[in-house]
């Protein structure tokens, strides 16, 4: 009989653990216990390379271990990586379990091997201490808070709806072909933000990151209508400068929305309607400077767009002109809004933008010390492939980290009983072993956006629940952000109603004492900001570890509908643990978890 062994997240098998600088060497061995074998190969592909496979013949002891090691001398990118071995009558072929990584499987043939995955990049990214360090807050300026006297709104917009009351219902008002003809606000503004920096502050927030700022026809602006001025309704410059003084008075930071992929049609650069005149713009002017920013296919009415929305034409981030508009070293986009104290951008559809574009605009930020750029990325953002190229933007000097909607995927599911303990710890590990470890612990993990549809409406009303999914957040790798009014229990499903105005005047209580909680463990426990990192699961309970050489936290998570007792005997690791079986029992001490509840302890080592 012969049994075969190998786990990637096992320091005895690979070493190192996860993702690996280029030309770093790691260890490979796969435990064979038979005698039959005659030889074992450790095969392993550069993708994109043009070289062919390396089969490396792997040595072994006498406890059947077969060992070898690999230098990552072929640059930055994504290898891959199965096991062949040979016996006296057959072959057999090892790799990983589909989307998966740790403990393997046996293929009938080399053909239908899924190879394991290891990242290589070319240096380390650190963040800013501020942003490593930070809790962040997201507002849809909007919907947040309008602080003019008597709900005054500032330059209203022709052609839209103001809401009668800040509790009615977001909608649409929608033509007979379903396109949005009259835009709806609230008239959040800067103001409104300014006024409530003592809310924030009290909540535990120490960074915010806005949802698009700049002059625009819709209420959420991400159809950019002039990049270098601000929306009227939010304010003027000077207001906006007054913003981001008096948050860097009070010790917190700010980032912009960066929309670089597309503009709205009525743009100044598009003028679709004429707004900008009659003889301006790209649509109404082949001679127009902006013209080679778009690709028409039938002139004027037949162009590129945004996943075929044709009120959000497409650019051409090739185009030179462009890219020096956006991230030129003066008088660019970048340049002008980054002179106003800003702390760093997230860029909208980053799978939209080029690699070569997006490392622009970060060798535009790495002018600054401390100026963070993130990008907007739903999948595992190690192995992404957009428009037939596999994407490079978390392999060094580009994106510090990504919106951690994996980790949102599996938070929900899990709370929603759509997803086992088990199944949660391995995806969680499968992305830490994917990702270089500074991308890992700077990504901005989140339980809602402005895209998706609201916390406690995903978790059907109930706030344990929902209170529980954020204290997971807390506790796991990467920076956590709120999204605006999920402290206060708004509900909503997607777009629009996902975007209600915040409901200064009938906050839920239980919700945002629960927020304030788990904010203020994550400030104050330190391994929870730098510590590292192991999950465990048992059939019914999820746990986190996070640690350092002299401290511990240790969390576990009840997803089900009645209390669980915790039995430490049940505890499975995905990674080896730094704490025995007797010291966990010991903190842990027989505690029962109520039903969609949690427990959360630190201590020393």
């Amino acid at each position: 009989m012969t049994t075969i062994y190998y786990n990637s997240w096992l320091k005895q098998h690979k070493d190192l653990f996860g993702a690996i600088e280029q030309n770093g060497q790691m260890k490979f061995s796969i435990f064979i216990q038979s005698n039959e074998i005659e030889d074992v190969y450790f095969v392993i592909h550069k993708e994109n390379s043009g070289q062919k496979s390396d089969y490396i013949k792997m040595e072994s002891d006498a406890a059947g271990n077969y060992q070898c090691s690999y230098v990552f001398d072929q640059g930055k990118g994504l290898y891959f990586y199965y096991f062949v071995g040979h016996k006296k009558k057959d072959s057999f072929f090892y790799g990983a379990t589909k989307e998966l990584g740790g403990e393997g499987q046996l293929y009938e043939s080399e053909y239908s091997v899924v190879p394991y995955q290891i990242t290589c990049f070319s240096q380390a990214d650190h963040a800013p201490k501020w942003y490593r360090e930070a809790v962040f807050y997201q507002i849809f300026p909007d919907r947040f808070h309008n602080g003019n006297a008597h709900n005054l709104i500032d330059h209203p917009k022709k052609n839209s709806f103001i809401y009668g009351r800040h509790t009615d219902e977001p909608m649409y008002i929608k033509d007979e072909t379903g396109n949005i003809v009259r835009w709806d606000f609230q008239g959040g503004n800067f103001k409104g933000i300014i006024e409530k920096i003592p809310y924030l502050k009290e909540l535990g927030v120490t960074a915010i990151y806005l949802n698009p700022i700049f002059e625009s026809v819709s209420n959420h602006r991400y159809d950019t209508a002039n990049y270098l001025a601000i929306d009227g309704m939010l304010g003027d410059e000077t207001e906006f400068r007054a913003l981001v003084d008096l948050l860097h008075e009070n010790d917190m930071h700010v980032i912009l929305d960066g929309v670089f992929n597309h503009v709205g049609k009525n743009s100044m650069y598009f003028n679709y309607d004429g707004s900008y005149g009659e003889k301006t713009g790209a649509y109404r002017d082949p001679e127009s400077p902006y013209y080679p920013w778009f690709t028409f296919t039938d002139y004027p009415k037949t162009y590129e767009s945004w996943w075929g929305f044709d009120d959000l034409p497409e650019i051409n981030k090739k185009n030179r002109l462009f890219q020096a508009f956006i991230y030129g070293e003066s008088d660019s986009v970048l340049a002008k809004w980054n002179r106003f104290g800003i702390d760093g951008w997230r860029l909208d559809v980053a799978d939209e933008l080029p690699d070569f574009f997006i490392e622009g605009i970060r060798q535009n930020l790495n002018q600054y010390s401390d100026k963070i750029l993130l990008g907007e990325v739903w999948e595992d953002a190690s192995n992404k492939i957009a428009y037939d190229e596999r994407r490079q933007y978390i392999l060094g000097d580009s994106l510090h980290g990504v919106m951690n909607y994996p980790f949102r995927t599996t938070i929900l599911a899990l709370l929603r009983g759509e997803m086992t303990p088990e199944k949660a710890t391995k995806n969680i590990t499968t992305l830490e072993e994917n990702y270089p470890t500074d991308i890992f612990y700077n990504n901005l993990n989140n339980l809602g956006t402005h895209d998706t549809e609201r916390l406690l409406t995903m978790m059907d009303g109930n706030k344990t629940k929902a209170l529980s999914a954020f204290s997971l957040l807390t506790v796991l790798p990467g920076i956590p952000c709120v999204y605006y009014g999920d402290e206060a229990g708004l509900t909503g499903g997607k777009d629009p109603e996902n975007r209600k105005y915040f409901p200064w005047d009938n906050k839920d209580q239980t919700m945002e004492k629960g927020f304030r909680h788990w904010i203020n463990v994550r400030k104050k426990t330190e391994v929870l900001k730098y510590g590292a990192f192991i999950p465990f699961y048992t059939e019914e309970l999820l746990g986190i570890l996070r640690y350092d050489s002299s401290n511990y936290a240790l969390y576990v998570l009840n997803p089900n509908n009645c209390a669980k007792k915790i039995n430490v005997a049940d505890f499975s690791f995905t990674k080896s643990c730094p704490l025995t079986d007797e010291k966990i029992e010991t903190i842990l001490d027989e505690l029962e978890i109520a039903a969609y509840d949690c427990c959360f302890i630190s201590g020393k080592l």
